[in-house]
């Protein structure tokens, strides 16, 4: 079952939200925090602070500085290279412009202090978050597997190769099911 949250920035209570939903225990698990960009914060300053029921975090084109795009066009061609994402990104009169522009205030991602298994997804051609940047904050973190995908900007769940993201959380969220203790599912895939 999904639960899509909307953004903690616009709407604050989105976090009392999930703990309140992470903490239910008539839900079913594995319950996995999935965020991207500033949700990807959000999500591991969750887990960080050991809110109960957190099963997993998925996180993608974690943000590592503040970014500045000055352009709408430069925006959208930085978070995707998928004609058809630009376009509903573009044509959508909800979408908020500028977003990746004013990062809320939080704290570095205090992965060190995550206790659950992460999954990584990250845009090697990501310029509003470099990958050598995030690849240095998982670094140290004893249970995380970051998937670069080649080509892939920031928006990797809606990027061009938006299939493959696809894939790997399946995967990910398979081998989570059974136990996360397991190896994982398919390795050194071409």
């Amino acid at each position: 079952r999904v639960r899509a949250l909307g953004d903690p920035v616009a709407v604050p209570s989105v976090l009392d939200e999930a703990a309140k939903l992470l903490a239910d225990e008539s839900l079913p698990g594995p319950k996995v925090l999935v965020g991207s960009d500033t949700g990807a914060l959000y999500a591991a300053r969750l887990a960080a602070e050991q809110t109960p029921g957190i099963d997993a975090l998925i996180l993608a084109g974690l943000p590592t500085a503040p970014w500045a795009s000055g352009s709408w066009e430069t925006e959208v061609e930085a978070r995707t290279a998928c004609p058809t994402h630009q376009a509903r990104l573009t044509n959508d009169p909800g979408f908020r412009r500028g977003a990746l522009d004013t990062a809320p205030d939080l704290p570095e991602p205090s992965l060190d202090l995550v206790r659950v298994p992460v999954l990584a997804l990250h845009g090697a051609e990501d310029t509003v978050s470099p990958l050598a940047d995030a690849l240095s904050a998982y670094e140290g973190h004893p249970d995380v597997r970051t998937v670069t995908f080649n080509g892939g900007r920031h928006d990797v769940l809606n990027d061009a190769l938006h299939r493959t993201a696809a894939a790997t959380v399946v995967l990910f969220l398979e081998r989570l099911r059974l136990s996360p203790e397991l190896p994982a599912i398919a390795e050194g895939l071409a």
